[in-house]
């Protein structure tokens, strides 16, 4: 991948290792209410809508901040003060999904599983025939916590089937992962501009459906997270309704154009399958055993158990690959002591074997003979 070489390769599941055209498209100075800068928005808009395939049905407006901002900003702006949300949890970001339903003081329950387990569909099918206040379901794409691929069609479904409203936390498979929308109907799909379309921090996006957009005038608990507000501003004159992030909004159409150039969709999945399973057969000859099984595992992110040996200390490991040029993820389970290492960005193969290199000369420097953990 062309990269700025000085820089690390990032390991980890956002920020990520941009290419130096993306890099380059941010040297210039952009005044947010110029004709060619609202094109540029007006394009990256469209263009999301037809990656997604909802160009007919749906409307994409954009969210200055991090993926956290856009996810709340979706919350706040459709669900209804008086309607009731179901969350499924499998992971960090499910759980800080209730943390801002708590903030905002929204109605919801919770269906929790471990974090290593995706949902049981037909557990949200008893929940919702059990439950007619439940107007929202919210669910995590791939729940990067452990790297996990939730079954999102099957749930999807089974939502339609009650008829009530889907959001998706896409922010790390949105535009790596296929997902047909009439297999996968939802109401909102969120993400972010530096994850899988490989920009950088300060943008996320939703991907709304364009009747229950309309309806949610007044629903927000917050002005500037208000999409409602901010889509009729964009549409109104193509404008945010506060100051953006105009560079981060330049080196994102740079990207989509890359992602194109790619392939789409599928040219990223198999770019990222590919480096995941370099990665995962790499790290399983070092000995090291990995969280999830196969059928579970996204190309995005792997959590790797630690190892038994009593000279792995992980912060030396870290700092070493770190002096090496790569940079690593801590784990964030309550299940089990992981590490992290990220499959995603504009990293390829030779990047990958790189990596593993990295480690073998690391562990052998630290005198640790293997990966193992121990009995888990």
């Amino acid at each position: 991948m062309t990269k700025t070489e000085q820089d690390p390769r990032l390991l980890t599941p956002g920020p990520l290792t941009t290419t130096a055209r993306t890099k380059e498209a941010m040297l210039h100075d952009w005044g947010s209410r110029d004709q060619k800068f609202i094109n540029i928005n007006k394009r990256v808009r469209e263009r999301l809508l037809e990656i997604a395939g909802v160009s007919d049905t749906h409307e994409c407006v954009p969210m200055q901040g991090s993926g956290t901002f856009v996810v709340e900003a979706t919350l706040g702006t459709l669900l209804s003060r008086d309607g009731k949300t179901l969350v499924v949890i499998n992971g960090a970001y499910g759980t800080r999904m209730t943390h801002m339903l708590d903030k905002m003081g929204r109605s919801y329950v919770t269906y929790e599983t471990a974090e290593n387990e995706p949902p049981n569909p037909d557990d949200i099918d008893k929940l919702l025939t059990d439950d007619d206040a439940i107007d929202f379901v919210t669910i995590v794409h791939c729940e990067t916590t452990a790297g996990i691929l939730n079954p999102i069609e099957a749930v999807a479904q089974v939502i339609a089937k009650h008829k009530r409203n889907l959001i998706i936390d896409s922010m790390s498979a949105f535009g790596a992962i296929p997902l047909d929308p009439a297999q996968t109907p939802y109401a909102a799909i969120v993400f972010s501009a530096n994850k899988c379309f490989e920009g950088v921090p300060g943008l996320g996006f939703s991907i709304i459906r364009r009747d229950i957009l309309e309806g949610a005038a007044g629903n927000a608990h917050s002005l500037s997270l208000d999409l409602h507000d901010q889509w009729k501003a964009l549409e109104a004159g193509g404008q945010y309704r506060f100051t953006p992030p105009v560079q981060v909004i330049c080196a994102f159409e740079q990207a989509l154009d890359q992602f194109d150039a790619e392939g789409g969709v599928a040219g990223r999945n198999k770019r990222y399958a590919d480096n995941c399973r370099i990665l995962l057969d790499g790290l399983r000859e070092m000995g090291f055993k990995t969280l999830l099984s196969d059928n579970l595992q996204a190309p995005i992110i792997v959590s790797v158990h630690m190892p038994a040996d009593p000279k792995f200390i992980f912060k030396d490991f870290y700092d070493a690959m770190e002096k090496k040029g790569f940079v690593l993820y801590p784990g964030k389970l309550t299940i089990a002591d992981t590490f992290r290492v990220g499959c995603i960005g504009a990293l390829d193969e030779n990047d990958m074997n790189a990596a593993l290199s990295a480690m073998r000369q690391t562990l052998k420097d630290m005198g640790v003979k293997s990966g193992a953990p121990a009995r888990v």
